[in-house]
């Protein structure tokens, strides 16, 4: 969830790349914040490397409970490829809908090309295209919502800067991406729908300010526009802590406002990400 700068270092077992420049781990699996991918490649892999990582996600909003785990690998700092499970709990509306126990499960394989630029070493910033082929599993809850079909690709064009002092002496990071999508709740209740089925642009941002070599705090913003007309949908943001003890190692602590999720307003919580990079 957070880009930092860390200036200078030997190089380690999991890359050559300075401290924190691969981010941490989005829902989705890839390199970026934990909302919105950003145009960094995962793990610490510098151009003739490889670098992977491996994470564990929850987000709790007292209704619901979201649980994600996935891994991605990074190509020479120019290519990723990633894959994660999403499982979210309906820990309110299931007993309300007379069904205890329900959940609601996706998988998400990505990709993501760096096209120009690098986040760190040169004036324009890094310029990424990724794609995500979405399969929702548990589909017979978003068909009765309306939902149109139970798997879809959204794709993505992301820029991402660490600006040097930029913030008071500060090293900040701004990242923003532009997605074509048809998700409802980001696939978790389907795609399209009966009065909306085709593709929108959905706009994601964050940016954070490093506070030391380790730390990094800094907010998210996702938009979200679905196609289903019995469930409204509500862009998403959280205000972030993130701490990178090593190469190895980031954790990422977050309050997430998901505002209305499947028709229960107010949907506010933590949320915790564990990242391990090799």
């Amino acid at each position: 969830m957070a880009l930092a700068l860390a200036a200078g270092g030997a190089a380690h077992a999991a890359g050559s790349r300075q401290l924190a420049t691969g981010g941490a781990s989005t829902i989705e699996g890839g390199a970026g914040g934990g909302l919105v991918p950003w145009a960094a490649i995962t793990g610490y892999g510098a151009r003739e490397e490889i670098g992977a990582t491996a994470f564990a996600t929850r987000i709790n909003t007292g209704d619901y409970r979201l649980d994600v785990q996935g891994a991605a690998v990074g190509l020479f700092n120019r290519i990723e490829l990633s894959a994660s499970r999403q499982e979210l709990d309906l820990v309110a509306l299931g007993p309300a809908l007379g069904l205890p126990g329900a959940h609601l499960r996706q998988h998400v394989i990505g990709a993501k090309v760096r096209l120009a630029g690098d986040v760190l070493y040169t004036r324009m910033p890094q310029i990424a295209l990724g794609v995500q082929y979405k399969k929702q599993q548990d589909f017979a809850l978003a068909r009765a919502l309306g939902a149109r079909d139970d798997a879809d690709v959204d794709v993505y064009l992301s820029a991402t800067k660490v600006f040097l002092a930029g913030v008071g002496g500060y090293n900040a990071f701004l990242s923003g991406t532009a997605r074509l999508t048809r998700a409802n709740e980001t696939g978790l209740l389907g795609f399209g729908g009966e009065g909306r089925n085709g593709r929108r642009v959905a706009l994601e941002a964050s940016g954070g300010v490093l506070l030391s070599r380790r730390f990094a705090i800094g907010a998210e913003y996702r938009g979200k526009s679905g196609s289903l007309d019995a469930v409204r949908e509500s862009a998403w943001r959280d205000l972030f802590v993130a701490w990178f003890p090593n190469r190895h190692v980031s954790v990422v602590v977050a309050y997430a406002d998901l505002g209305t999720v499947a028709t229960l307003p107010d949907q506010t919580g933590w949320y915790l990400s564990v990242q391990g990079a090799f």
